[in-house]
């Protein structure tokens, strides 16, 4: 069980941070405030670092990992290009930004809640990549 809930665990962070870095990859080239566009730049290089990290721990298991599903990607790219051709601003994409990482937080402590019996490694990763999410929620609050 403790196996299986932590393999569980680190697959759902896998689909997250695929899910974080490709969103904020989409609105990367809209932001206009140098400052907003290096503090996203370096929130995904941080989801990348653990990106790897959680690859490492799903490689002990022999394990792939987990991309984020197709609709859920698709439809967010959607949203994403359609809201930013209305409105190319910066508090568009901190809108955007902050739902995505909204959901994100609620999407992990619902996994953390499912996969209780997920080693202490998998639950720190976990935890981390909440942190990093409402860290950048609160960074990028300025621009909304």
């Amino acid at each position: 069980m403790i196996e299986q809930d932590t393999i569980r665990l680190l697959r759902e962070c896998d689909a997250g941070i695929k899910m974080g870095v490709a969103s904020i990859g989409d609105v990367l080239p809209h932001i206009r405030s140098d400052a907003f566009r290096n503090r996203l730049a370096r929130c995904m290089a941080e989801h990348e670092q653990l990106g790897r990290e959680i690859r490492q721990a799903l490689d002990r298991f022999h394990d792939t990992g987990k991309d984020p599903g197709a609709m859920a990607r698709g439809m967010s790219a959607l949203k994403t290009g359609f809201e930013l051709a209305i409105d190319a601003t910066d508090a568009t994409a901190a809108s955007l930004i902050t739902d995505g990482c909204n959901m994100g937080v609620k999407s992990l402590n619902q996994y953390l809640n499912q996969y209780q019996a997920a080693d202490e490694s998998a639950k720190d990763i976990a935890g981390r990549l909440i942190h990093l999410e409402e860290k950048l929620t609160a960074d990028i609050r300025a621009y909304l």
